[in-house]
């Protein structure tokens, strides 16, 4: 009964949230009262007492802290290839498209062979003799860079995916439904990737190699099969060989042919597919006469295609871009304050720097960056610099590429809540009821809202405010929007009043501190260019992609949790019909396909088919799909509010392009600890004598996976808002 209770308050409480939500235009006060999904009573502490109470450490993509210290030559992968046996630890295979039938596990030695640079077609014995000189040394290397960049599990399974094409092209069966690929999974490093698609297409001319950001993905070639039904399979094996290697100087035969007409359909088919890389001719045989008409096609590399290719070659060291990937601590600092720091003393601009994720100011962090054009070198000789402003690199070293947004398993917290009190009027135990509110979070999870510091900590302006503008295209409202100043008289807040008490976009820039660098950015552009709306565009272009994207971004975090304290509040924690469920049961970040995304049934509903937290919520975009409920009718009625009925998701000028995902309603922490401190600092006087009474702190440690927010698990274990 007591449960029951409970459970009707919180379905009470999220629906006075909702109305109060609705009349509310004080944004300071928009994470006053979200809903809860556990019923216990919770308890009163205090966070971030001090940053160094509060402790967050990236985890990168291999599961890995990255405030470990690594020694740097285990780095450079560059240089050297990883044993088999650690690789295979990284690779993910995704096998659900592979799915011929009557395959046999056969190794394919016998259909691949490797050809010298010249591949002209000789007499059968000096085509034996060239093919047994080659052949052996060719597959030997390319059987050594398989065997050390795939582990022998996944060796397998590409010779039985290359074994089950030819199959099925050797019985002329068609291949019915999507094309069938196999995922060998991620590789990390950009030259071993270029190694392996090579490697693929030498030793399996007949299946081409996609990469998927650092994913390769192996196919059909269907091209190569086009060309089986104009000439023999061995001519079409050697030329996609020949293709693929691009030796420079290099030519390919394909043998004799009498007939006119079918030499002028492997021309045309030659130059429609390759005619920007390679070029054909007919050349009449030495011994050509009316008995003997055989005329050869000779194929060869454009002159541009090698010019463009040598020149590209010899000049890659000096244009290859440097990127040097570090980890960055800082204590209380924002994130984009350290960037604009770091940016000055490398003499870069912030758009040089690339990270996984944003991380909190109030707190000690450790998180992985990459900066472009500075060596490891210079990096490390600013190490003393930065040190004043309370930040460290380490795990200096060179990669091949930049970060993105969201390349990231997740987030490791180290917490202390201080000062822990019960709630008021609540006769129970403290350390009861710290272990009832922890337990139940740990089995049951949390709504998985966006914290505030998604939308920034100004009281007149949030990040979402100025999403809506941008989406709406209103360049100068949403330049005005970031420069509004606060009720504050400090220098960053007078530069901006006097900015839009006067548009002196130099002026104000001089009054603007150095390191607001964005800021400075901003009124730099507006200098040049004007108030303008043209000139407000070219003020944004001043901010990084990732950085523009931010804000549309915050607008769209916003609707999602409103949408999820509606939800809640008009169905409860049950699953019910025209909601969207996630098929795949392991989903550890808010970007998977709509293919996963399941619409529920009604019979699904009465055979209460999924659960909870299998439920998502749809984040806007152009390529989403919404509940078939009262929440998709919500949808709709908070973009017609908010002017964006018609908003397609894309502001071309400033090339944002918003295709829209999906977020679990409800997440777990994972590996979950605490332990309760009880420090004996406070001296309570009685009649008799002075004593001292403890003062009871939490320690909990946990992972949250990414875009999940601490502050949002805490507030759900507390009952409090934090």
């Amino acid at each position: 009964m007591r449960t029951a209770l409970r459970g009707d308050l919180n379905l009470l409480e999220a629906r006075h949230y909702y109305l109060r939500m609705e009349e509310d235009t004080d944004y300071g006060n928009r994470f006053s009262s979200l809903c809860y999904i556990n019923d216990h009573v919770g308890f009163l502490g205090t966070i971030k007492s001090s940053p160094s109470d509060f402790v967050v450490i990236e985890i990168d993509e291999q599961g890995q802290l990255v405030n470990k210290t690594t020694d740097e030559h285990l780095y450079k992968i560059n240089n050297i290839l990883p044993e088999p046996n650690n690789f295979a630890k990284k690779t993910k295979l995704d096998l659900q498209n592979l799915s011929f039938e009557g395959g046999h596990n056969q190794e394919l030695g016998t259909l691949s062979r490797c050809s010298n640079c010249d591949h002209n077609h000789q007499s059968p014995s000096e085509s034996k003799a060239t093919i047994d000189d080659g052949t052996s040394k060719c597959e030997e290397e390319t059987a050594d860079v398989l065997g050390s960049l795939l582990d022998k599990k996944t060796n397998e399974l590409l010779n039985q995916f290359a074994y089950n094409i030819k199959e099925k092209w050797n019985s002329e069966t068609e291949l019915v439904g999507p094309s069938p690929e196999l995922s060998l999974g991620r590789i990390l490093d950009k030259n071993q990737r270029a190694s392996l698609h090579s490697a693929i297409r030498q030793k399996f001319p007949y299946l081409i190699t996609v990469g998927k950001k650092s994913e390769i993905v192996v196919k059909p070639n269907f091209e190569y099969k086009e060309l089986c039904h104009l000439v023999s399979e061995e001519e079409a094996f050697d030329f996609f060989k020949y293709l693929d290697a691009k030796k420079e100087n290099s030519k390919f035969t394909f043998k004799p042919d009498a007939n006119k007409d079918h030499r002028k359909a492997v021309h045309h088919f030659v130059n429609k597919k390759f005619g920007n890389l390679v070029e054909t001719k007919s050349f009449s045989e030495l011994n050509y006469s009316a008995d003997n008409p055989n005329v050869v096609i000779t194929v060869k590399f454009r002159e541009k295609a090698y010019k463009h290719r040598k020149r590209s070659h010899l000049e890659c060291q000096e244009r290859k871009v440097i990127y040097t990937a570090f980890t960055l601590q800082k204590e209380n600092l924002e994130m984009f304050e350290a960037v604009g720091f770091l940016a000055i003393q490398l003499g870069v601009i912030p758009s040089d720097f690339s990270y996984a994720g944003l991380k909190d100011k109030k707190a000690i962090t450790y998180q992985a960056m990459v900066v472009r054009k500075v060596t490891p070198e210079r990096l490390k000789n600013i190490e003393k610099e930065i040190e004043k402003k309370r930040m460290n690199v380490f795990n200096i070293r060179s990669v091949d590429e930049s970060l993105r947004l969201g390349q990231l398993r997740g987030n490791h917290f180290d917490i202390i809540i201080r000062n822990l009190k019960k709630q008021i009027n609540d006769s129970a135990d403290l350390k009861e009821r710290i272990l009832e509110a922890i337990e139940n979070v740990k089995t049951k999870g949390f709504v998985n809202y966006y914290g505030p510091q998604r939308f920034g900590k100004g009281r007149k302006v949030h990040t979402d405010q100025i999403g809506l503008a941008l989406l709406k295209t209103e360049m100068v409202k949403a330049i005005k929007l970031f420069l509004t100043p606060e009720d504050l008289d400090d220098p960053v807040n007078r530069a901006k009043k006097h900015f839009l008490q006067t548009e002196d976009a130099k002026g104000a820039r001089s009054l603007m501190p150095e390191f607001k660098v964005r800021e400075r950015a901003v009124l730099e552009s507006l200098h040049r260019f004007g108030m303008t709306e043209e000139g407000c565009i070219q003020a944004w272009f001043s901010f990084p992609h990732s950085m523009r994207i931010f804000y549309v971004h915050a607008y769209s975090s916003k609707i999602w949790n409103e949408a999820v304290s509606y939800r809640l509040a008009t169905y409860g924690s049950r699953v019910v019909e025209g909601d969207l469920v996630c098929l795949d049961g392991d989903v550890d970040d808010e970007h998977f396909p709509n293919g996963n995304v399941h619409l529920v049934t009604k019979e699904e509903e009465s055979a209460n088919t999924y659960a909870m937290h299998q439920v998502v919520l749809p984040i806007l975009g152009y390529n989403i799909q919404y509940p078939k409920n009262k929440v998709g009718q919500w949808y709709q009625e908070m973009l017609s509010r908010d002017g964006l009925h018609t908003c397609r998701f894309k502001v071309p000028a400033l090339k944002l392009n918003v295709p829209g995902c999906y977020r679990q309603i409800l997440k777990c922490p994972h590996n979950l600890s605490y332990q309760l401190i009880e420090d004996h600092e406070i001296d309570v006087k009685t009649e008799d004598s002075c004593i001292s009474e403890a003062t009871l702190s939490l320690f909990i440690s946990f992972d949250l996976d990414s875009s999940c927010y601490a502050t949002v698990c805490l507030r759900e274990i507390m009952k409090h808002d934090v």
